[in-house]
């Protein structure tokens, strides 16, 4: 059974190429063009992963990160956050919001898929109680993190 990820993307050619990008690697994508539906489509559609862009209408991305961390049904699910943010400490608060990931826009297709399958690798080592020890060099992050 294909793993679940819900993209929740305003921009309709970026949510477009998300999904697209999952479907190719086997990935069941659901598309969230409304970052006010997230949290009620996350609890229904209970993903494996979440991709959220910062930059929303109607509600920051860090407030959603926050609050599907503040959920105890969402609580466990690792997001990916994907912005155009770019600033120094910018990475920080997404990752202090509760993202275990973080991919700059515009995106490596490479570097974007690669993300997710991180994630989804640290998930299963977790999940097997092996914990994350050794799993990702020092150098492959280039900001220390």
């Amino acid at each position: 059974m294909p793993k679940k990820v819900m993209v929740v993307e305003d921009n309709a050619l970026n949510l477009k190429l998300f999904c697209d990008l999952l479907r190719a690697h086997d990935y069941d994508a659901e598309p969230v063009s409304d970052g006010r539906e997230a949290l009620q489509m996350a609890r229904s559609f209970a993903p494996d992963l979440v991709i959220m862009d910062i930059q929303l209408p109607h509600v920051s991305g860090l407030e959603l990160i926050e609050a599907m961390k503040a959920d105890d049904g969402l609580a466990d699910i690792p997001i990916m956050a994907v912005t155009a943010y770019a600033a120094r400490g910018d990475e920080e608060r997404i990752r202090a919001a509760g993202a275990e990931a973080y991919v700059s826009k515009p995106i490596s297709v490479v570097r974007f898929v690669a993300t997710v399958e991180g994630l989804f690798r640290t998930a299963t080592l977790v999940s097997e109680g092996r914990g994350l020890t050794g799993l990702v060099p020092a150098a492959a992050h280039p900001h220390g993190s």
